[in-house]
């Protein structure tokens, strides 16, 4: 069977740690990076204090949901760009994420999609464009996409809930023309839901089109583990190593590849 490539998503939110972190993940394994440029804007906030039972101190962070968001205007776009074209060692997967599918860009579509036109342009290895923006304003990236030689991730994500796993096949197959590789991500909130998951990727195992399903929650990484049996052609995976990091269906590129060579795929 073929094994599906290996893609690490960046948590960094400036360019100097997308930059160190991408370096790891390549020493790691990954096949391709995911820089996420909507992070840029994020501003990490001070860690809160709180003591347990032994009198110990924890730090706690707030969830990025509640960070605060630079202005669109302050990040530099076509430096940003060109700095991490230069210094990324591997191909990569350019992602300006919109708040409506739980990223944080700051400014408004018509910018977002200019960020995404400069990308192109620069000649990045993939972009990712979501299915939800507008036919028109779609077309026109994906076009200039071929135009540029950069290929495309059609990107679905429904951030509160899953879909049965007829809807979920529905949704890959019948995007499949809208780039050169589907990829579809939901939110997981129960065992049930990662079982609808499954079971498509299951049922779209035998189509030759390229495809990505996963899900972000208890369960989500399921696909991902299992991702050579399951016809998966690229599985996200991340840098991070924190406790219980699969309640949030995440999984470390390093132990996505150990759990590969265990289970002898």
């Amino acid at each position: 069977m073929a094994e599906p490539k290996v893609c690490v998503s960046l948590e960094g939110i400036t360019v100097d740690e997308m930059i160190d972190e991408a370096n790891r993940a390549n020493i790691a394994g990954a096949d391709y990076i995911e820089v996420r440029f909507d992070k840029l804007y994020l501003i990490k906030p001070e860690p809160t204090f709180t003591e347990n039972e032994d009198g110990e101190k924890i730090s706690k962070m707030p969830p990025e949901t509640e960070w605060t968001v630079k202005d669109f205007k302050d990040v530099d776009i076509e430096k940003s760009i060109s700095a991490l074209k230069e210094a990324i060692p591997v191909p990569v997967i350019f992602t300006v994420r919109p708040v409506r599918e739980g990223g944080f860009f700051a400014g408004n579509e018509q910018e977002r999609l200019e960020v995404l036109s400069k990308a192109i342009e620069s000649e990045v290895s993939f972009v990712d464009l979501e299915l939800s923006i507008d036919e028109k304003d779609r077309k026109k990236l994906h076009s200039d996409a071929s135009n540029a030689g950069c290929k495309v991730i059609a990107s679905y994500h429904d951030s509160n809930s899953t879909p049965s796993a007829d809807e979920i096949i529905e949704i890959v197959r019948s995007n499949y023309d809208k780039g050169d590789i589907m990829k579809f991500c939901s939110s997981v909130s129960n065992h049930q839901d990662s079982l609808q998951i499954i079971e498509a990727a299951h049922s779209l195992s035998s189509d030759d089109e390229p495809h990505s399903l996963m899900g972000l929650g208890n369960g989500g990484d399921w696909v991902r583990l299992h991702a050579p049996i399951l016809g998966q052609s690229l599985v996200y995976a991340t840098m991070l190593n924190h406790f219980r990091l699969s309640d949030r269906g995440l999984i470390n590129v390093r132990d996505l590849r150990d759990a590969w060579a265990l289970l002898e795929y």
